[in-house]
């Protein structure tokens, strides 16, 4: 899950090209600028899937997230403990993630909403024109929102980071391709880098479209369970 890679980076703090900002604006349209053609189709087909119908695949998607996540773990750890490229270390790291997220699959789900609260609001923040050195209170409360959420509606949880997850790669593929394949790279990177308020809209848009789908798609399955 590309996306969640994508949405762990821009989390931390960096210059942007606007000069004062914290959100790291220049990594997220590096991704965007520098996708091939089928990378972004690719990501704008699962996209789809995982916001749609996210829900019917979600115990895949939480495993995929949380091997991924031990993937970067083990490779910071290398890289700080350990001289030389020891793959093996992140092979460990990797299959320990992925074997916990299937154990402990609740509280996985229960982590990614929690995260996805966290962008939401803080998407919320960004694009309410709130001063970007203190979107972290605006994560945390979505972060703690999401966490409760999780465990007092456990559908409401995977629904939200599905629909996040899916709608950050089906952004990032279609914004790539009317860049690169539409003409509007003028355009698209005056709207990234000089209005806030247009990364969190084009996200979060979807998400909401997302969320009232899979709702409407879940309470009329007859088997779906954790």
């Amino acid at each position: 899950m590309d996306c969640f890679i994508i949405l762990a980076q821009a989390a931390k703090t960096a210059s942007t090209k606007a000069g004062e900002g914290i959100i790291p604006i220049d990594m997220i349209w590096k991704h965007i600028t520098t996708l091939g053609l089928l990378e972004a189709l690719t990501f704008i087909s699962f996209g789809t899937v995982c916001l749609f119908y996210g829900w019917r695949v979600f115990k895949v998607l939480v495993t995929i997230s949380f091997a991924l996540l031990g993937l970067l773990i083990g490779v910071w750890i290398n890289k700080l403990l350990v001289e030389g490229n020891v793959i093996w270390l992140a092979i460990i790291t990797t299959g320990l993630f992925a074997f916990l997220s299937i154990s402990l699959m609740r509280w996985g789900v229960s982590v990614l909403g929690a995260a996805a609260g966290a962008i939401l609001t803080g998407g919320i923040w960004l694009a309410s024109g709130l001063p970007q050195q203190y979107i972290w209170a605006g994560g945390a409360i979505g972060f703690i929102a999401g966490f409760l959420i999780s465990f007092i509606i456990f559908k409401a949880a995977v629904m939200l980071f599905t629909s996040l997850g899916g709608s950050a790669l089906m952004v990032v593929g279609i914004l790539a391709v009317l860049y690169q394949y539409m003409g509007a790279d003028q355009k698209l990177e005056d709207l990234v880098f000089n209005q806030n308020w247009f990364l969190p809209v084009v996200l979060l848009a979807p998400v909401i479209a997302g969320i009232i789908l899979q709702n409407k798609f879940i309470k009329g399955a007859r088997d779906w369970d954790i």
